[in-house]
């Protein structure tokens, strides 16, 4: 029987598997989910011909991309290979997995491209119906800075409506979190997309509250760089109550808080301690390993 996921601890595949795989590739959000993972993380670009393009970056990262002639690129070039002027033709001629990724030693070299949102989520979904037997949740970062509109990717608005029109084709939305730094994103999809769940990410050094003020509601999940958690501050999230519009048709309930990106054995079951919803890590084998549970 194929079963929805509906945890009470989320453990989310951080671009898949990254500690393990190639980031952001398709073996990366397989071997995701046959390690357990609730939740399938990932980011999104856009090309030229306006194909949504799985990618953390919107250029060729020097760290880990080989050109399509399999050589290196240097670091000061890589905004040269800009995805966003570039076709997708173009885009999977470059090779994010051969090379390998210093900072990850367990990560399996294996040649990959970055694949389009599409084919993650019908390789996903197939991989679930046939193997591992569950339906995961996707959480999607639309990756966009003010300073990059036009350049490295559309303006706010338009990336979002590419991007929830792809979706609708293919899952429901219950099934699904869209998430980003860029608060110009969150308000534009509580505006216009209002039955969709949001988590804002935050890397800042600002009060919950403030926050919060900043963004005008309070989205579904709270989204931190887990070292600026502690048990306190758990429980302040936790206290707030989610905006819902009238359009949304959902009964109130409490924020989540489901921090990134959690790679440390210790951590993570000091953050389970602490009574988070969740981890994002790139390590889901070591998640599973320790059982985590909202305490």
């Amino acid at each position: 029987m194929l079963l929805a996921q509906n945890p009470k601890f989320d453990v989310q595949g951080h671009r898949g598997a990254r500690g393990l795989m190639p980031e952001n590739s398709l073996p990366a959000f397989i071997l995701a989910l046959d390690s357990g993972v609730t939740t399938l993380e990932m980011d999104l670009a856009i090309s030229k011909d306006n194909q949504i393009v799985v990618s953390h970056e919107p250029w060729m990262s020097a760290e880990y991309c080989l050109d399509p002639s399999g050589k290196e690129i240097k670091l000061k070039d890589e905004k040269k290979f800009n995805i966003y002027k570039m076709t997708y033709e173009e885009v999977k001629l470059w090779d994010i997995g051969s090379k390998g990724n210093p900072r990850f030693p367990e990560q399996v070299k294996v040649k990959a491209s970055k694949p389009l949102l599409s084919d993650v989520i019908v390789a996903a979904e197939n991989h679930a119906k046939n193997f591992t037997k569950y339906l995961p949740d996707y959480n999607i970062e639309i990756k966009s800075e003010p300073q990059m509109d036009g350049k490295f990717h559309p303006k706010p608005e338009e990336f979002s409506d590419m991007v929830y029109h792809l979706i609708d084709q293919y899952l429901p939305w219950d099934r699904v979190v869209i998430q980003s730094f860029d608060f110009r994103v969150l308000k534009y999809w509580h505006r216009k997309y209002p039955e969709v769940r949001l988590a804002a990410l935050v890397e800042n050094l600002k009060a919950i509250d403030e926050n919060l003020k900043d963004l005008g509601f309070v989205p579904d999940i709270y989204s931190p760089d887990y070292k600026l958690l502690d048990k306190n501050e758990v429980e302040r999230i936790h206290r707030k109550t989610i905006s819902r519009s009238p359009k949304a048709g959902a009964k109130s309930s409490s924020m989540r808080v489901i921090p990134w990106t959690v790679n440390d054995e210790k951590e993570m079951l000091s953050l389970s301690e602490m009574g988070v919803d969740g981890i994002i890590t790139d390590y889901p084998n070591r998640a599973r390993k320790l059982k985590l549970t909202r305490k």
